[in-house]
């Protein structure tokens, strides 16, 4: 059985692979069965995961992560965190690949919290929240008028 402080500890890996890109570490963190959005996107599966992050593995790096456990008891947990990251890779904004924002060499900052359920070891549910305005504010995606 998992202790409270290791589940703490694997939510706080799996937001860091999922903010990286870094599929390497999904069969550990995640059952293959996992449901999980964000206000981007929506999987039900760890391959549909994988997938989506493969799509952002090259977008950012030098990653800076601070994440604190809010509340973590029994099988469920929630963590919030605060993100740093430089985007020095294409940044894909659409499924279909159409629409992409070059390389900006902006470092950005995400607040956000996460909500995971878990079965055993592994996540079987997530939810992230972020403010999406504020991202596509750091972006430079907004209108300044």
């Amino acid at each position: 059985m998992a202790t409270n402080q290791t589940r703490a500890e694997t939510l706080i890996r799996a937001v860091e692979a999922c903010i990286t890109g870094d599929v390497s570490s999904l069969e550990e963190l995640f059952t293959r069965d996992v449901v999980g959005s964000t206000p981007a996107i929506t999987i039900s599966s760890r391959e549909e995961l994988a997938i989506e992050l493969e799509e952002h593995e090259d977008a950012f790096s030098g990653l800076e992560l601070t994440a604190n456990p809010l509340d973590v008891s029994g099988d469920q947990a929630c963590v919030e965190w605060v993100a740093s990251a430089v985007q020095s890779g294409p940044l894909l904004l659409d499924d279909l690949g159409e629409a992409v924002l070059e390389p900006s060499g902006r470092r950005l900052e995400l607040r956000g919290v996460t909500v995971a359920g878990f079965d055993g070891n592994q996540i079987s549910t997530f939810r992230h929240y972020w403010d999406e305005l504020s991202l596509l504010g750091e972006l430079g995606l907004l209108d300044d008028d």
